[in-house]
């Protein structure tokens, strides 16, 4: 199959950049990722990670979060864990 189609975006440079590096190491090209995509989603008629509209209690502590508000500091895992009574 001919590659003559071309797809333009607009992203922000420095997200490319690091993408692009990310990708040289993984010994991939960017058309090589976006054609794995397509691809994916050709397959699958699904894009390849879970996107979920959040629901009102979620964007709550979002904006809460943002605002650096509501947050509880631990000094390790089991501090959190203790903390969070799980």
């Amino acid at each position: 199959m001919s590659k003559t189609a071309y797809i333009r975006a607009r992203i922000n440079p420095e997200l490319k950049c690091e993408a692009e590096r990310v990708l040289s190491q993984l010994g991939m090209t960017p058309t090589q990722a976006v054609t794995i995509l397509y691809k994916y989603v050709v397959r699958e008629h699904e894009w390849p990670v879970p996107m979920k509209i959040p629901n009102a209690k979620t964007l709550r502590t979002f904006k809460a979060t943002d605002k650096k508000s509501g947050l509880v500091a631990s000094k390790n895992t089991k501090e959190m864990f203790d903390k969070l009574k799980i």
